[in-house]
Order: structure tokens, then C-alpha cells, then sequence
């Protein structure tokens, strides 16, 4: 694995690359993470992904991991994710068709590029990410005011720093459903070490305000019409995140297949990732193949 950083619009982003093993490429794959996790939590699937001949690349998003920080006084504002990858992936000469990889939040902003921009993606999996739970119209003022509210009550604060032990814990309350000796394995992913040998979380602090953009599956929705490539939905089985109206959102793609990793959780990249690898190569070789 190797880390490139990509400037686009004044930002500095931070591109991770496994190259693939082999001799016959079989094209790349761009894997966008979920909310609060980062680019480097994929390296388990990644390195099954290389042994089938795809040069895998995953992008910490603005505000995550290494990635971007926006400058004092802006906010990362939903539509930005898309905005970064269309630049990035015309910075590292992607502007033929893509193989998009999203887990959850990153499903979502995958989703949106493909739906502006159809003809640049080749095929879309989705890692339970069709997004959130729907937002009525009625909560957007709240939503704004506790934006506000949020940011403001920032200002002038330290980055909260503890102990690697404490990380892990409070990593475990945040996935009660995945194995202790997973999480041990990926919490280095999610931290910064500070000068003092402590950790803090790495991703900017801005991430945990509500948001003043709601979410509305309306819009997922008209966007997930446009969509030409054949998508994939990969679901965690019962203890994955399933919105209601889930099944709705799904059919709006044209061209979709769906298949469940019983046991694996939302976090399946975590979990499973050598199945949820063997899962998307097997779903590669035949769309691919049968669009060739």
C-alpha cells in the first residue's frame, strides 16, 4: 500500500493504492468509506481485491482520517463529498468508466456521482449504503438551529485526547456488534497519536454537529433513476442498518442485484472481509464480462 496526495480546489487529499498482484489488471476499484471511519479501514478487503488483479484506491473524504480540513469558518456540507471525488478522480486520470465501492455513507455519495454522471461509472456496490433514515420537511429548523448551536459550542475548544485503551473502549460502544479482537485490529486506523503518546479521534470534530442539510430519500432516489451501470447491494444481514423504506429506494436502480453476509453487521468491511471481497469479485467478473 502506498499514500498519494491529490490537491484539487486548494485542498490536500489523501489517496491510499494497493496495486494489484499479477499480471492481468482487471481494472480499478475506488472505495469510499462511511461516516466517522476512514480510507484505511478497507485494507483487508483491498488485499483480497489486488489478488484478483484490481489496483484498489480509497479515498479518506474531507474531515476523515488524513484527509482534507476546510478552512476555519466553512462546514462540510454533504454535497462537497461529490464535488472532492469527481476531482480526484480527474487528478489521478479516472475519467473513463470507474468500479464505485461505498459503505454507507460513502454508498450514498457514490450513489449521487453516479447518478450526475452516469456514463463515468462502469458498476456500483453499495455496502448497506442507500442512506439515512428519511427527514421530514418539519425538522429542518431544528436541524438548523442545532447546527448553530453545535459549531458555536466548538469554538475555542482542545481536540480531546485519551489513552489507546480508552479509544478502543469507546470504539466498542459505538459497534457493541463487532468482536473486541476486530475492533483491536482497526482502531489504529481511526486515531492520530499525539505528541504526549496519547490518541484522538481522526477526524475533525466538526463531523459530530448535526448537520443542516437533511437527508431525503426523495432525492436519493431520483438520483439512484439515473444510475446506468449494474449496482450491487451488499446487506449485513439482521444486525446491519436497514432504513424502512429501504426496499423502495432499492428498486429505483435499473440494473440491481442484492446479497445478504448473514452475521456480518453493518461494518461488514470490518467483519468479513475476505467473503465481502470473494462477493464483489464473483459479482465483477460476470457484469463486467457480460458488458465487455
Amino acid at each position: 500500500m502506498k499514500s498519494v496526495q491529490v490537491r484539487v480546489r486548494s485542498l490536500q487529499h489523501r489517496v491510499l493504492v494497493w496495486e494489484p498482484k499479477g499480471d492481468e489488471a482487471q481494472g480499478d476499484i475506488v472505495l469510499l468509506h462511511g461516516y466517522m471511519d476512514a480510507a484505511a479501514t478497507f485494507d483487508r478487503v483491498a488485499i483480497h481485491l489486488t489478488q484478483a488483479g484490481y489496483r484498489c484506491l480509497a479515498l479518506d473524504m474531507r474531515g476523515y482520517g488524513e484527509g482534507a480540513r476546510i478552512p476555519d469558518g466553512t462546514y462540510y456540507h454533504f454535497p462537497d463529498y461529490v464535488l472532492d471525488l469527481h476531482g480526484i478522480l480527474a487528478a489521478l486520470e479516472l475519467t473513463s468508466a470507474s468500479i464505485l465501492v461505498g459503505h454507507s455513507m460513502g454508498g450514498t455519495i457514490a450513489t449521487l456521482f453516479a447518478g450526475a454522471f452516469p456514463e463515468r461509472v462502469s458498476a456500483l456496490a453499495l455496502l448497506e449504503g442507500v442512506g439515512p433514515p428519511d427527514h421530514p420537511p418539519e425538522s429542518v429548523p431544528d436541524r438548523m438551529r442545532h447546527w448553530i448551536d453545535g459549531v458555536n459550542d466548538l469554538r475555542g475548544k482542545k481536540v480531546r485526547t485519551f489513552s489507546k485503551e480508552e479509544a478502543l473502549s469507546r470504539l466498542a460502544l459505538s459497534h457493541p456488534s463487532v468482536d473486541l479482537s476486530v475492533l483491536e485490529t482497526r482502531v489504529h486506523h481511526l486515531v492520530s497519536t499525539q505528541p504526549d503518546g496519547s490518541v484522538a479521534w481522526a477526524y475533525d470534530p466538526l463531523h459530530r454537529t448535526v448537520s443542516p442539510t437533511p437527508f431525503y430519500a426523495r432525492t436519493l432516489i431520483a438520483f439512484a433513476r439515473k444510475v446506468t451501470s449494474p449496482v450491487l447491494f451488499v446487506g449485513g444481514g439482521e444486525q446491519g442498518f436497514h432504513p424502512p423504506d429501504e426496499g423502495e429506494r432499492l428498486l429505483a436502480f435499473p440494473n440491481l442485484e442484492r446479497i445478504d453476509l448473514a452475521g456480518a453487521g453493518h461494518m461488514m468491511h470490518w467483519t468479513q472481509p475476505e467473503a465481502l471481497a470473494q462477493a464483489l469479485i464473483k459479482w465483477l467478473t460476470r457484469v463486467l464480462e457480460r458488458s465487455s
